[in-house]
């Protein structure tokens, strides 16, 4: 059953079993395509209290105006899945949009933007076991280390935890690793290729396997630094 978005509050309000039917019959694909690229859109931003796009502070707020973009974007060749907090993965779900996608659920969500304990980013979005029966793809996570800050060290213990929780299941998991400080009271990354390469390898020493872990990175300030930065 592919639902219309105007459709869906009356599903979730009546049949909430459907998100799981959907996900059981939804059709897969392989993580890496014969490409040996992905190109993943990210919508996860609004789990963290981060609606703003430019000047616009609340461009992700509405709902329906997001998941249809998600489904233009995801329409379009050359996109190969989505990554998304539970809440918009099941809405794209019940709306068909995830047929022969790869789909990741966002993990760790809790350092709200602009929060006192940002860096202290809980994970209270998919756990593994969700992402295992949900039938999802991989999940991912993000690790922002700031030394100034004692929550840095609770996110990095979380999430080698959930590197292990992850591996125990073989599912992939990717982490998106930045050396991060608060300038003016706000959080930024730092993409200098000393910063990014110390990141990196932080990151590749998480939890008690690296085997089904990937590395999601950012480019560097300056791009020329790059080949630097991977060779970590």
């Amino acid at each position: 059953m592919k639902l219309s978005i105007p459709e869906l509050t009356t599903v979730r309000a009546r049949h909430p079993e459907a998100v799981a039917e959907a996900a059981a019959r939804r059709t897969r694909r392989p993580l890496i395509g014969d490409s040996g690229r992905l190109m993943i859109v990210a919508a996860d931003h609004p789990a963290r209290g981060a609606l703003g796009i430019g000047d616009r502070r609340l461009a992700m707020a509405d709902r329906a105006g997001l998941l249809e973009r998600l489904c233009v974007a995801l329409s379009r060749p050359g996109v190969d899945g989505v990554l998304a907090t539970a809440d918009i993965l099941e809405d794209l779900l019940l709306l068909g949009a995830l047929e022969n996608k790869v789909v990741m659920g966002s993990m760790n969500r809790g350092g709200l933007a602009g929060a006192s304990f940002e860096m202290d980013d809980r994970f209270t979005g998919h756990r593994a076991e969700d992402i295992e029966r949900l039938g999802f793809d991989a999940g991912k996570l993000l690790v922002r280390i700031d030394y100034d800050d004692p929550g840095s060290l609770t996110t990095l213990e979380a999430s080698a935890r959930a590197v292990d929780a992850m591996a125990a299941r073989r599912l992939p998991v990717f982490v998106e690793p930045f050396i991060s400080r608060r300038v003016d009271g706000r959080v930024r990354n730092d993409l200098s290729a000393e910063a990014v390469t110390r990141s990196v390898a932080i990151a590749s020493g998480l939890g008690g396997t690296s085997a089904y872990t990937w590395l999601k990175l950012p480019v560097t300030e300056n791009v020329d630094d790059m080949d630097e930065v991977l060779r970590t």
